[in-house]
């Protein structure tokens, strides 16, 4: 169970690596798609989506450190950054997109039990 509660936590970093690398850095190329905006208002926000990015890059890190970190103070991290991920899953699916539930904090949960129950 451990191993699937890293692999699962893995996926939830590679996730959110795809979200720092399209919020920073292809927000005007890319993110009118994925998101359903408009060239201009990509334009708009570029600013705000790469703030947005270094964020989950913070997340990231927090999942990374405590992956490697293990033992408690890394199960610590593991379980902060997961939270972090459900709750800004849930906050984005209510006020943005449904679609944020299932790409984001759905993965989260599911990383987030499993950690729970080896720990």
């Amino acid at each position: 169970m451990a191993i699937f509660a890293t692999i699962l936590t893995v996926l939830v970093i590679l996730i959110h690596v795809y979200i720092v690398v399209l919020e920073m850095f292809l927000w005007q190329s890319r993110g009118p798609k994925v998101f359903g905006i408009t060239p201009q208002f990509a334009k708009e926000t570029v600013t705000l989506a790469s703030n947005q990015g270094l964020y989950n890059g913070f997340l990231v890190a927090a999942l990374i450190l405590g992956l490697v970190l293990g033992g408690p103070v890394g199960t610590g991290f593991v379980f902060y950054g997961l939270a972090c991920v459900v709750v800004a899953g849930v906050w984005g699916g209510i006020t943005a997109s449904r679609r944020i539930l299932y790409v984001q904090a759905l993965p989260a949960v599911l990383a987030l039990l499993a950690q729970i129950f080896v720990h």
